[in-house]
């Protein structure tokens, strides 16, 4: 799968004019609908004026192939802690109104609860061995400062699952860094709550956060893993269309030092310049697209 096309597709081209003529050259072409430059991310020539122009330092980063791909899986995460987040608001949220109402509804269930229970009695079902009633029968149980404690508990994790989910989603390095230290932190909890009792619940979720981390600490080398930042961004650049234009301006560089070294006398500087062959300049820019790393 082509991701760098398919992102195209969905959010457009993005082209980029060098002031550097040599680059310039290279990342342009002309066509029969006239010039065509050469996009950031796909690799194809798109007709019409460039998105971006500037000095090919200030170039912008676009992400291609892979890091596309990856950014569509870190989404997939911040959704899940988006989901995570929303959770435990509305347990805060209940905890909070909970708590203040917390006498009324006491008296509501000692109340309600002759009649409850006979009438599940008559269905054949014993509410006493329900978890849910014995749940509720627990949090009746509590006391007001540790509902206090418990909502703001939820809370705050929502909070923090928001900036995780915040961070993968625009794929930040802060981010990745949040969203891999978090987890971790609570990975010996959660595997210490397997060793008391195994729920599908709590291995789902282990294998959430095991998974992101891994594959933070693998694929955006965080922690100095595979080289670290440095080497993250060396790939970036290796896989960047202008990194291709800068390859193939210096080997025609070369190429044309060559042939001009084997002229010979001083009418060499005077003599016309030889056609490059098909990949040269009379032939048009479309036919350089192998220069591309994809």
């Amino acid at each position: 799968m082509d991701w760098s096309t398919l992102a195209c597709a969905r959010y457009g081209h993005l082209t980029f004019a060098p002031d550097e003529a040599d680059l310039r050259a290279e990342m342009a072409a002309t066509g029969p609908d006239g010039d065509t430059w050469r996009c950031m991310r796909c690799g194809n020539f798109v007709p019409g004026k460039p998105d971006l122009t500037g000095p090919a330092q200030q170039a912008p980063v676009v992400p291609r192939g892979k890091e596309i791909r990856s950014k569509w899986i870190l989404r997939l995460f911040a959704i899940e802690r988006y989901l995570r987040a929303i959770f435990f608001a509305f347990a805060g949220v209940g905890l909070w109104r909970f708590r203040n109402s917390r006498g009324s509804i006491e008296r509501t269930f000692d109340r309600e609860l002759p009649l409850v229970r006979d009438v599940f009695r008559q269905l054949g079902f014993n509410i006493d061995h329900s978890k849910l009633f014995g749940l509720l029968r627990h949090a009746l149980t509590l006391s007001s400062h540790t509902l206090t404690l418990l909502a703001i508990g939820a809370t705050v994790y929502a909070a923090i699952a928001v900036v995780e989910g915040t961070g993968l989603w625009l794929a930040k390095r802060w981010g990745e860094y949040f969203a891999m230290v978090v987890p971790s932190l609570g990975l010996p909890l959660e595997i210490y709550d397997l060793t008391r009792k195994v729920t599908v619940t709590a291995l789902v979720l282990l294998a959430i956060n095991l998974v992101l981390v891994l594959y933070l600490v693998i694929t955006k080398r965080l922690l100095g893993v595979r080289g670290g930042k440095r080497a993250y961004d060396a790939r970036l650049r290796s896989e960047s269309v202008l990194e291709a234009a800068e390859r193939a301006a210096a080997a025609r560089q070369v190429k044309a030092l060559q042939h001009g070294s084997q002229l010979p006398g001083p009418s060499a500087a005077s003599a016309p310049a030889p056609a490059v062959g098909p990949t040269g300049p009379a032939s048009g820019r479309p036919v350089r697209a192998s220069t591309d790393p994809e």
